[in-house]
C-alpha cells in the first residue's frame, strides 16, 4: 500500500477551528452529514492531554493488560509473531474507559457528549466493545492499516455510530496520521471492490480514483476528529523516532442497540 502525499489534501486547511463550547456550529454539523467527519481544534487542553499521555506511557511501559499487539493483527509491516523481533510492540491499550478515571472523564465530558448528541440524538451510549482504547503507533514496528470502514466488524441495528479520535500529540504524515475519503460514508460498494477482510482493493481502478481524493487528518495535541463509522480511512507507518498516542471512543444512539449474541453486545454501553 502506498501513502505518497501527491494529490492529497490536508484536512487542516479546511477543518473548522472551534476551541471551546459544548456543541458544533451549524456548518460543522452540515460538514459531518456531507463529508462524514469534522475536526475540532483544541478541544482538550494541554494539561489534560499531557496527563492522559503520561498515563498511557506508564501503562505501555508496564504492558498493563488488556492489550493488543501489532503481531496479533498481521497488518503489513507488523512483526510476524509475538516472539519475533518487535513482537511485543503494543498496538492498543484496551478498555480505556475502565482503565483510569482520566480516560473516563474525557469520554463523558460535556464538550464530547454535547457534540455526539447533536449527531446521534439525546440518548447516547459509549460502546465498551469497540475502540475504547489508546491507539499507539511505534517507530520501526508499527503497521500499515488499509482502507476500511469500522462498521465492517461491528453489529448494530443501524450503521449509525460516531467515533471521537483525540490526538495526545502531533499527528502528521510522517508518524502515521489518519487518511480519510470524504463522503465515502454515503457510498455503496459492490463486493468485488473489497477484499476478503472488507478492505478496499487497491488494484481496482474505481478504488484508485476514489483513494486519489484522500485527505490527511493532521492533528495537534488536543485536536479531536469526529467521524462516521462508514467513512473509509487508513493510516501509514510511523517513520519517526517517537511513539504516537491517540485516544479513541465510539458512540451510538440508545435506539440503535448492538445485535444480541455479537461481539458488539459483549459489554454494556455507558450512558453519557
Amino acid at each position: 500500500m502506498g501513502f505518497a502525499r501527491s494529490g492529497s489534501r490536508l484536512v487542516g486547511q479546511i477543518a473548522a477551528n472551534n476551541l471551546t463550547g459544548a456543541g458544533f456550529s451549524g456548518a460543522e454539523v452540515r460538514q459531518f452529514r456531507q463529508e462524514g467527519y469534522v475536526i475540532v481544534r483544541g478541544l482538550a487542553d494541554g494539561e489534560r492531554c499531557a496527563a492522559m499521555r503520561a498515563l498511557a506511557e506508564r501503562d505501555l511501559a508496564a504492558e498493563t493488560a488488556p492489550l493488543e499487539y501489532e503481531a496479533d493483527l498481521q497488518y503489513p509491516g507488523a512483526p510476524p509473531a509475538r516472539d519475533a523481533e518487535g513482537g511485543r510492540t503494543v498496538r492498543r491499550l484496551l478498555q480505556a474507559y475502565a482503565r483510569d478515571p482520566l480516560f473516563c472523564d474525557w469520554a463523558t465530558s460535556v464538550p464530547v457528549a454535547g457534540r455526539v448528541k447533536q449527531l446521534l440524538g439525546s440518548d447516547v451510549l459509549l460502546s465498551q466493545a469497540h475502540h475504547n482504547c489508546v491507539m499507539t503507533k511505534h517507530p520501526r514496528f508499527s503497521s500499515v492499516t488499509g482502507w476500511h470502514r469500522d462498521i465492517r466488524y461491528w453489529s448494530f441495528e443501524r450503521e449509525e455510530l460516531v467515533s471521537v479520535w483525540l490526538a495526545l500529540g502531533a499527528e502528521r504524515y510522517e508518524n502515521g496520521c489518519l487518511w480519510l475519503i470524504p463522503e465515502s460514508q454515503r457510498m455503496e460498494f459492490v463486493r468485488e471492490r473489497l477484499d476478503d477482510a472488507l478492505f478496499l482493493r487497491e488494484d481496482v481502478a474505481e478504488n484508485q480514483a476514489l483513494i486519489a481524493g484522500r485527505i490527511e487528518a493532521e492533528l495537534d495535541a488536543g485536536d479531536a476528529l469526529f467521524f462516521h463509522c462508514r467513512l473509509f480511512h487508513a493510516a501509514g507507518r510511523n517513520q519517526t523516532a517517537d511513539t504516537k498516542f491517540s485516544l479513541v471512543f465510539t458512540y451510538h444512539a440508545a435506539g440503535n442497540p448492538p445485535l444480541a449474541g455479537t461481539r458488539s453486545a459483549s459489554l454494556p454501553g455507558i450512558a453519557i
